[in-house]
């Protein structure tokens, strides 16, 4: 068989790529017997890794690519996930692709357009919108329609139909709330996401039990996830007398300590702060932050784990597995005045 310049360069991209020959290469696109299914595999990976597309006759054939769909990158505890994800999907022969959310990027439902596409095995939601009520769901639909293996991260909404891994909400919120009150406190507030927010939804929920019903109206601010968002919203809560701040993550938590700064008061000696997600650098925080603990590896090897019985071809039950947080104590709580 000939093959014409681009072919014979393409050739030679995907053989570098997969550390075979050309020939191995050429044996697998046109489908002929002697290569073992762990090269023929691999070889496979490195085309769509690479962007060609595959030939007609192998475009049934699932890639042995993963997407892992972020909402956003600048919460450490998004890159944090996405180290274990990839890690553990690797040992087990897959390639990660990272989708990640950005302002003029691709939408979710793009990435999943181009996911399918690409005949990828699986995909992994890890927030965004899967945990958001209003959002729209209908490539979640379309990937239950297609029959894609998939793992949703952290409170998606209940009625998806994929099994889901996620942080007890309601653990954090006891945790934190029951060491501000150990530590004298009793005007406690609360900075969460937005109010269709899943994860946020579940802590407020958690909060209003255990402060009162009436918490929701006076000791609620409902934000951006962003540093910004925290210190507006504690900036408010500060103006209604809370000595002591919960936020539903470290960034929010940053921003409240900020907020208290510029009113003059000190952290914790006016105003205590406990964040969420323990992500990197918070104990070089100044003062280095009290935060309740999301048990990462644990989560991302069982995320994987779930995927890839999925891909074997197990039935996934599409209930939620709920891991216990763990509360850290650093610099940023102490004693009511």
């Amino acid at each position: 068989m000939r093959y014409s310049c681009g072919m014979s360069r393409r050739l030679a991209d995907v053989a570098r790529k997969a550390g075979v020959s050309e020939a191995t290469v050429s044996r697998v696109l046109n489908g002929k017997p002697g290569v073992s299914a762990a090269t023929r595999d691999n070889v496979l990976t490195a085309l769509d890794v690479l962007g060609y597309e595959r030939p007609t006759q192998l475009r049934g054939d699932r890639a042995r690519l993963v997407g892992l769909v972020l909402p956003e990158l600048q919460n450490p505890i998004f890159p944090a996930l996405a180290e274990v994800v990839s890690g553990a999907l690797v040992q087990l022969g897959f390639t990660p692709v990272l989708c990640n959310r950005t302002a003029g990027g691709l939408s979710e439902p793009e990435y999943v357009n181009l996911l399918l596409d690409q005949q990828a095995s699986g995909v992994i939601f890890a927030g965004g919108m899967c945990a958001e009520a209003d959002a729209s769901h209908d490539h979640y639909r379309l990937l239950r329609k297609r029959g894609m293996p998939v793992v949703l991260v952290n409170a998606a909404v209940a009625d998806l139909g994929f099994p889901a891994v996620a942080t007890d909400d309601a653990v954090a919120v006891e945790q934190a709330y029951g060491h501000l009150r150990s530590l004298g406190h009793e005007r406690i507030g609360l900075v969460v996401g937005p109010a269709d927010h899943m994860p946020s939804r579940r802590k407020v929920a958690t909060f209003e039990r255990l402060a009162g019903a009436a918490a929701d109206g006076e000791f609620v601010e409902r934000t951006l996830f962003s540093l910004e968002g925290g210190q507006a919203a504690t900036s408010r809560l500060l103006r209604r007398g809370v000595t002591g701040v919960i936020c539903g993550s470290d960034p929010l938590a940053l921003g409240a300590v900020k907020a208290v700064r510029r009113q003059g008061k000190r952290v914790p000696e006016d105003v205590s702060v406990v964040g969420f997600d323990d992500s990197a650098f918070m104990s070089c925080a100044d003062p280095p932050l009290t935060t309740v603990r999301q048990p990462i590896d644990a989560m991302g090897r069982a995320v994987v784990t779930l995927l890839a019985a999925q891909i074997d071809g197990s039935q996934a039950a599409d209930d939620e597995l709920l891991f216990e947080p763990e509360l850290v104590v650093r610099g940023s709580t102490g004693p009511a005045r």
